[in-house]
């Protein structure tokens, strides 16, 4: 497994060696009249062992960025780096996690095989396999439930064996989109700190997607706040908090609400320049449409 942290408790140790760089890149559907430019111009970086957190408005590209970043789209314009070797497909050193876990699990298959899957296509032996397996298992407190089949597990205990599948692969970089979104509140406090724990654990880099802002800043390191579509990067936010975190006792920090309150108001500020924009856009339409 990839190397651990030493110690525990403490703030997580960076290394501060560049390891992602995503460099003017934009996505275009289509072309002609008809093309919807997805992103415009997106660049930001992302270091060894960091945990970073992309928000912005609803439907801004989002997930299109987190699909280039992975190598499952071919970016219009533009470079995705992962130890300054271009990405022009699913890099090795890369895992996924998305929000729909119930359809990348297999329900015919036990928890044991759905986190072995990936690994049959490494070299390994058995053991090692199986050892991968058990120790990602623990890691997310599924042990238990290695024989068990996903529909016989909660939402919440679906989406850590979606974790754990991606741990056991060894990755240097976890790139997770909205995995928490469709579980209750309490089961998302809960794999929020079990996705720190794992963090550290592992020594892994997380560019994690998301549509909350409160998630964004007790997760991360640092907040990337994207534009409305098409996207570029409006700030990066370095998250100043202690380690560990915890639910109640980070939140009620007066930084956390400060925090909060800054990309609350960006990402706000972005709707409303969206809303304005979309309002003239119809105005000039229907004063073209008159007689």
């Amino acid at each position: 497994m990839a190397p651990r942290l030493a110690g525990g408790g403490g703030a997580v140790s960076t290394v501060g060696r560049r390891l992602l760089e995503i460099r003017h890149v934009s996505k275009t559907y289509g072309s002609g009249d008809s093309a919807t430019h997805a992103i415009a111009d997106v660049s930001f970086a992302v270091d060894d062992r960091e945990f970073v957190c992309v928000v912005g408005p609803s439907g801004c590209g989002k997930t299109t960025l987190l699909k280039c970043v992975g190598g499952l789209l071919a970016p219009t314009n533009g470079d995705i780096l992962l130890r300054g070797t271009r990405v022009t497909s699913p890099p090795e050193e890369m895992a996924l996690v998305f929000q729909e876990y119930g359809r990348s699990l297999m329900p015919w298959s036990t928890v044991r095989n759905n986190v072995l899957l990936p690994l049959r296509h490494k070299k390994l032996t058995r053991q090692k396999r199986n050892a991968l397996v058990e120790e990602a298992l623990e890691a997310v407190g599924l042990t238990p439930f290695i024989d068990r089949y996903p529909w016989q597990l909660s939402g919440g205990m679906q989406q850590r064996v979606a974790i754990a599948r991606a741990l056991a692969y060894q990755p240097a970089i976890l790139l997770m989109d909205e995995p928490f979104a469709s579980v209750d509140a309490q089961t998302r406090g809960d794999l929020e700190d079990l996705i720190l724990r794992v963090r550290e654990e592992f020594a892994i880099t997380i560019l994690f997607v998301t549509h909350d802002i409160d998630e964004s800043v007790y997760l991360s390191d640092r907040v990337i706040v994207l534009t409305h579509g098409p996207t570029e990067v409006k700030a990066s936010i370095d998250v100043d908090l202690p380690f560990p975190r915890d639910q109640i006792a980070t939140k009620e920090l007066p930084d956390f609400a400060h925090l909060r309150g800054h990309v609350y108001r960006l990402i706000n500020r972005e709707q409303v320049e969206s809303g304005e924009e979309l309002a003239a856009t119809l105005k000039t339409a229907t004063k073209g449409d008159r007689p």
